[in-house]
């Protein structure tokens, strides 16, 4: 990111996952599965709704529900068929495939193909720490006893973000939600994406969860 766009950015770093902003406090980030209530009935809707509710009532901690959408990019696709195209020695099932393939150009034409992405954003704002990397770099002279104290802090600061991520968890899980925590390379990717919507219409890597 240019340098003018970190000073809007929070974040002092991400380690294993997790989130440190400048103000030393912690977030992690689940990325959720749907679920289409369009497909159940209407006992079966009012039933997770209400599970949702009293998942949302037991929870004594703020967190943050995040819908992402996406144009998804299906050029990589059109471009597998092609190639099955050119390969395929069968005429009728090579003339279907070209029209398949001219059918979903048309229908691109007039229609945004979307994909979209749930996240559930953790937070934990125990206490301002530092994980031990702008510190060594900020006051290189700064004791061993102290980089163990911050380490120490932080660690027990993660042991209570990833409680609050297990009961996230499971709270989604009787819902018939599952929750996935992104590790850091899904982080950044996802944080580049937010920051720069034009740079990859799609999301392979989070896909991938």
């Amino acid at each position: 990111m240019p340098n003018n766009s970190q000073n809007f950015v929070p974040i002092q770093e991400i380690q294993n996952g997790i989130i440190v902003l400048k103000n030393g406090s912690l977030r992690a980030v689940l990325m959720a599965s749907s679920i289409n209530l369009g497909l159940k009935s209407a006992e079966e809707q009012e039933a997770v709704l209400m599970q949702f509710q009293n998942f949302l009532n037991t929870l004594d901690f703020s967190t943050q529900i995040v819908i992402q959408s996406r144009k998804r990019n299906i050029k990589p696709y059109l471009a597998l068929l092609e190639e099955k195209m050119k390969i395929q020695t069968e005429p009728l099932l090579k003339i279907q495939t070209r029209e398949y393939i001219e059918f979903i150009r048309k229908f691109m034409e007039i229609n945004d193909i979307m994909t979209k992405h749930f996240f559930v954003v953790v937070p934990y704002d125990g206490g301002v720490v530092d994980s031990g990397g702008i510190l060594d770099r900020v006051l290189p002279t700064s004791g061993k006893s102290s980089q163990k104290t911050d380490q120490d802090e932080f660690k027990k600061q993660r042991n209570q973000l990833e409680q609050r991520i297990a009961i996230i968890q499971q709270g989604l899980k009787r819902v018939g939600v599952r929750a996935v925590l992104l590790e850091t390379p899904q982080v950044v990717e996802l944080f580049f994406k937010t920051f720069n919507p034009g740079e990859g219409e799609s999301s392979d890597k989070l896909e991938q969860n």
